[in-house]
Formats: C-alpha cells, structure tokens, sequence
C-alpha cells in the first residue's frame, strides 16, 4: 500500500518534486499537497508581467489541474498548516482537519519582509509576494494615482515597472547609491536607472524610509530628510525572509530557514525541507528553478549577471546565459531542485504494492485516483 506524503506548500518547488516522484518512484507515495493560497501552483516570476497586463493570471499556471490528476495527487489549496505533531505523524490545519503522513515536506517558501516603520500596517501598503498583493496593486492603479515603491532590487524594480506600464506615477525609492548594488557595478546601475527614468519613473537613491504618513490609509511616504512623497499605494519590496516558523513551533532545526542536509533531510529523517525555505550549509537559497534532475545535490544554478555591456532593463534573464565564476548570479544562488526524491527509491515496493492515491473530501479539496498503469518501480539514482 502506498505510505502517505504530505507536501506543504503549493508552489514552484512542490510542483517539481511531485514531477520527479512521478518519473521515478510512482506509486510509492500516496501524495497529497497542502496550498494557503486559493490557486493552483503557479510562476512567481511572472508576477510583474500579470501587474503589467501583459499576459493573465491563469498563464502563470506551472501545471494544469489535469496535470495534478494525472500525476495521482490530492491537492488541498485555500488550506493553511498550522502545526505538526511530529509523534503521531500528523498536520493540523486552519480547517480543524489532521492528515497523517509517513513523509512530510516542507516548502513553504519565503515571507515578504515589511520594513519596521511607522504606518507599515495601514491599509494601501502592500508586498510584492502574490496574487493577492497584484489585485491590490491593480485595485489602487491607474493613469491618475501615484505609487511609492520602497527597494531598488530585482523585486522593487519589477513593482516599479509593472504600476508604470499601466499608467501608474511611479517613484521608486533605494537607501543604497545605486540599483541592484549587489549584482550591479556603477556603470550598469546607472544604465538601468536611465532605463527605468525613460519609462517615467522617478528614482530617488540614497532614501531613507522614515514612516508611511497617513491616518486610516496611506497617503505617502515621508523620507529621513523630511520629504514626503505623496502616494495613494505604497510597495515595500525590500526582500524575503524564509518561511520557517512552521518547522520551529514543529521543534526542528532551524537558522534563517530550516535546516537540511545534503539529501535535504531536516534534524526530523522523516521530514525534508526544500526550496526557499530550506538552509543548506548556512546558506538559504533564493528562487527554486523548476528544473534539474532527482537525485542530486544542490547545486548553484548559473544565471545571466547584469554587466555594463548587458541590456540596461530586463525583466528576466535570457535561458542561455550564464554567470561568471565567482559573481553572483541574477538573481542570487539558487538551490537547484531537490535531490530529495531519491530516498524514495531505497525502499520500493513491488507493483502489486501500489494503490490508488488516498482522497480526501471537503471545501478546498481537488481528489484524484492514481493512474491505471502506474507503476511502483523506482529508476535507479
């Protein structure tokens, strides 16, 4: 009989790992996978191109449901986890429900950070993480609002670009003395300065964030210097930090995010972490490609590294390119996919082992039965 996985976390590396499962060890598991947001797993990458209206939400999709079904897993989305009870092999969610497992993975990915300002918590400031931070982008857009968006990196930058793209007056403010310090010499910073100012946006480096003005909503953004920029929409776009703070109420090990080993097994072997939320060898890595065979050890992906020969502004890096030895890639060290589906090749079945996948029922709850010619055999790693 298939042994119970739960996946929690409905996102980019989940939907890797079900992938690999399904190319060498399906019908070991019966998978089920649990998502806080109400959506099918999708690209967050693609984010700036939906605030653009470049392309709709459902395009940012990384597998269909029919995909899902296919591959013989129960998905649960709109459904957050709230707690695992390690010693009965259990995990609660916000439903009240339980659901039992003999492996459990955590990819619960990064939380967006909020600067620790005053007026930080009014209403029309937002993130750049989701969907729903998009829709209230959208919602306070348009050719006749002005928009403030706090951090001159990657994130911040695409904010800025999107909101432009759709009419929006655009400032957008870094406290470093360039754009993209981290990946960008002076020279390329001042090319994409440039390129974001002939698209109408207004940069303002060297900006310290004093507080977000306003009473009952935000209605600007007052600088260290005293300046306030008005806005009726504030983004804070600053960074992520990793979701870990379901592993540390859990009693795993964890540093800025969980702590994991070459095999990405966590301080609990039954338990495995991956993607943004996992720390491997003191480092947390930042986006989880949807690419790279099972079995392996993380590796650094090789992105393109913006240069003074590069383009002033793109929103994504070309596929081919690669980044020089010794720079920081594009988008900082990426944790390549996880290697963790080769424990489940240890222990195969036979194919007379394998059953359908277990459903559930219930608001929120997307069933289906395993494949008809699935197979329990497991490729070898």
């Amino acid at each position: 009989m298939s042994e119970p996985l739960v996946v929690i976390g409905n996102g980019m590396a989940a939907a890797r790992l079900v992938e690999e499962l399904g190319r060498v060890a399906l019908g070991r598991y019966s998978v089920l996978v649990v998502g806080a947001e109400p959506h099918l797993a999708y690209n967050r990458v693609l984010l700036s191109s939906v605030l653009a209206g470049e392309m709709g939400r459902e395009e940012t999709e990384l597998r269909p449901l029919s995909w899902w079904q296919r591959q013989g897993v129960t998905l649960v989305y709109g459904r957050k986890a709230i707690a695992i009870d390690r010693d009965r092999r259990e995990v609660r969610l916000d439903d009240g429900r339980t659901l039992p497992y003999a492996r459990l993975v955590l990819a619960t990915g990064s939380d967006p950070i909020r600067l620790p300002k005053p007026g930080m918590d009014l209403p029309g400031v937002v993130t750049f993480r989701d969907h729903a931070d998009v829709d209230a982008m959208l919602e306070a857009a348009g050719p006749t609002r002005r928009a403030v968006v706090i951090g001159g990196g990657l994130l911040g930058i695409e904010a800025a670009s999107g909101l432009a793209a759709g009419g929006t007056r655009v400032t957008l403010v870094h406290l470093m003395d360039r754009l993209m310090e981290r990946q960008l010499d002076a020279e390329a910073a001042g090319l994409l300065k440039a390129a974001l100012e002939a698209r109408g946006i207004t940069v303002e480096l060297g900006a310290d964030t004093a507080a977000v003005t306003g009473e009952g909503r935000a209605t600007g953004l007052r600088l260290a210097d005293g300046r306030i920029l008005p806005a009726d929409l504030v983004v804070c776009a600053v960074g992520i930090r990793p979701n870990a703070g379901l592993a540390r109420e859990a009693g795993l090990a964890t540093g800025r995010g969980i702590l994991v080993d070459d095999r990405l097994a966590t301080s609990d072997p039954a338990i495995h972490a991956i993607g943004e939320c996992a720390e491997h060898r003191g480092i947390c890595y930042g986006l989880v490609p949807a690419t790279s065979p099972a079995g392996r050890r993380p590796t650094k992906a090789r992105f393109w590294r913006p240069t003074s020969r590069s383009p002033a502004f793109r929103s994504s890096p070309p596929a081919s390119s690669t980044a020089g030895r010794g720079r920081r890639p594009w988008s900082g060290a990426i944790l390549a996919s996880p290697p963790i589906a080769s424990w489940c090749c240890a222990t195969a079945p036979s194919p007379a082992h394998s059953s359908t996948a277990r459903r559930a029922t219930g608001p929120g709850i997307s069933t289906s039965s395993a494949p008809a010619a699935r197979s329990a055999q497991c490729a070898a790693t």
